[in-house]
């Protein structure tokens, strides 16, 4: 069974640096993910999700493929690549792999403009090792599938960050502060 987990960053920047952490993690046989989008507000309100997959391109490629073996069969291999492409592009726009696009863009309408919400789909992962990875990017975790007790250790480790990060005290200038 997959967890769904989506966190909250104050930039689109901040997200994508824990999605790529993810990534390396994934590698790292750590974590195991279904699926990873970035969805962000602009100030007009609307939403956009930056997918990692476009369904689209995979399947126009795909399409085109398969349309070019065909139309090589029936000796006419350009119409056959071209239909293919259309077939799979088609194809691919209708296909929603992972996460629902529509509960992401409903999810996503509650964050502010500037904000990004990183949704990750979980299949599997040593909760300690990763959460100890990302606890230091911050970010308020806005809603998850895990049980009360792994939901609050991940609420605790990100909120212990955005507290230090606010605590830290201001940089002062080069030249040092004059009395």
């Amino acid at each position: 069974m997959s967890d769904l987990v989506v966190i909250v960053y104050p930039t689109e920047e901040k997200a994508e640096e824990v999605r790529k952490r993810l990534f390396e993690l994934q590698k790292e046989y750590l974590i195991k993910l279904g699926d990873a989008v970035i969805a962000t507000k602009s100030p007009d309100g609307q939403i956009k999700l930056h997918q990692v997959v476009n369904t689209t391109a995979a399947g126009a490629v795909s399409g085109s493929f398969w349309g070019l073996l065909v139309g090589i069969l029936f000796l006419n291999p350009l119409l056959g690549a071209a239909l293919g492409a259309a077939g799979g592009a088609l194809g691919g726009a209708l296909t929603d792999v992972g996460i629902n696009d529509d509960f992401m863009k409903q999810l996503a309408e509650s964050i502010q403009p500037g904000n990004a919400a990183l949704f990750v789909l979980i299949e599997d992962m040593t909760g300690d090792k990763v959460i100890a990875q990302i606890k230091d990017y911050g970010g308020v975790v806005l809603k998850t599938s895990f049980d009360e007790t792994k939901e609050q250790l991940l609420r605790n480790a990100l909120a212990s960050a955005t507290a230090a990060a606010a605590a830290a005290p201001a940089e002062v200038p080069a030249g040092g502060a004059s009395s």
